[in-house]
């Protein structure tokens, strides 16, 4: 019940030298040490399945699987993914919709609409890209870029369905 040889030369045989480990009595190896000059983002993800109510508080980037109800949640970035339900208000700088928001969106940079979300209520953003199906119903707002100038087309009301 003997092991087989290892074959000469292998880093493994026993008169070979062993290197030594990066890091070895200085704690963590460098390579997993956390970085310092990248903040993480603090991500809240509601998953499916999930129903959230209520408010939210310092999340930096919110992630909807599943549904929130919400009065007004503050964030940098809002995800709704396909199935996700956002109701109620949110203010974020970039948002991404694939499920579908119910309520008030105002995204003070860009706001994406996949091919397969939905926007009912109200909505106000700098810069807007609707994927071919995607659906808007209700008040659509373009925002002036901080400079004053307004971005093109302004809308007070509009429904559409590309």
């Amino acid at each position: 019940m003997g092991r087989a040889p290892l074959p000469p030369g292998s880093p493994l045989s026993p008169n070979a030298s062993v290197p030594p480990i990066p890091g070895a009595g200085r704690g963590l190896p460098q390579q997993a040490q956390p970085k310092k000059d990248v903040p993480e983002q603090r991500t809240l993800v509601v998953g499916r399945g999930i129903s959230v109510q209520g408010t939210v508080q310092d999340a930096e980037r919110l992630v909807v699987e599943g549904t929130v109800e919400s009065s007004m949640i503050s964030a940098k970035e809002l995800v709704v993914m396909p199935g996700g339900l956002f109701r109620g208000g949110v203010e974020v700088e970039n948002a991404e919709i694939a499920g579908t928001v119910d309520g008030t969106l105002t995204a003070r940079g860009s706001l994406t609409l996949r091919a397969t979300g939905r926007l009912l209520g109200k909505a106000a953003c700098r810069r807007l890209k609707v994927e071919d199906g995607g659906q808007i119903s209700g008040q659509l707002e373009m925002l002036k870029d901080d400079n004053g100038a307004a971005t093109p087309a302004p809308a007070a009301e509009k429904s559409a369905e590309s």
